[in-house]
This record gives structure tokens, C-alpha cells and sequence, in this order.
């Protein structure tokens, strides 16, 4: 079993490694503009994964999930060249919605900063009579 640093080190690598592989080695075009946003690699080594998002929202989600599967055992092939480790870990490609959640949440706080400007306004505003 792997220290909980030798996990995030080789997640580290992993993530480097497996972005320089979509830019220069991959010719799928459901895999252009991907992003690796996080990898995490369990303590005993066994499982990445592998959190991703892509230009044009979420209409890409399923096409880009596609093409990685698609691609895995390439992909793993390749980080394993790369990568030297006893056993390599198997990949499992998930989509970042996280970034979409803090929008949201910018939207949200947004709005409710609005309402206490236009609360505070009418306050005032009403001082004025």
C-alpha cells in the first residue's frame, strides 16, 4: 500500500502525463479541447480517477466520456511507458461538474446581492419624501 504522498504524487504525474497525451498523441476529434481538471489515485495504487471537462458545456459530456473509455486502454498503455510502476492503475474517466456548481453559486450570490442593493435602495429611497 502506497503512502497517502506517493498517491498524490503519482496522481500528479498521471495528470500531467495523461494531458500531454490527448494534446500530441490522440487524434480523436470528440477528445479535442478536454481538460484533466483532477486525478485521484486510491493508496493501493489499483484506480485513477480521472475528472475531465471540455469546451461546449455539458452538450459534450457523453462524447467526450465516450471517447475516453474509447481511448482507455491506449491511454493506460501509454501512462505506462511513461510512468514506471509495478502495476499501472485502471482508468476511470469522470465529468467535473464542480465548475459548473461554484457558476451557479457566483449566479446565486450575485442575485442575492442585487436584492439586498435594491433593498438598501428603497430604504433610503424612501428617506427622500
Amino acid at each position: 500500500m502506497a503512502t497517502k504522498a506517493r498517491a498524490r504524487k503519482v496522481a500528479e504525474r498521471i495528470q500531467e502525463e495523461l494531458a500531454d497525451i490527448l494534446m500530441r498523441n490522440v487524434a480523436d476529434p470528440r477528445l479535442a479541447m478536454v481538460t484533466i481538471t483532477a486525478v485521484d489515485v486510491d493508496r493501493e495504487l489499483a484506480y485513477a480517477q480521472i475528472y475531465v471537462v471540455a469546451s461546449g458545456d455539458d452538450e459534450r459530456m457523453d462524447d467526450v466520456l465516450a471517447g475516453l473509455e474509447g481511448a482507455q486502454g491506449y491511454l493506460r498503455s501509454q501512462l505506462a511507458a511513461r510512468i514506471q510502476l509495478r502495476s499501472f492503475p485502471q482508468l476511470r474517466f469522470r465529468w467535473d461538474a464542480s465548475h459548473e456548481r461554484g457558476a451557479r453559486i457566483e449566479e446565486l450570490l450575485d442575485s442575492l446581492q442585487e436584492e439586498r442593493g435594491e433593498k438598501a435602495g428603497d430604504v433610503s429611497g424612501g428617506n427622500d419624501d
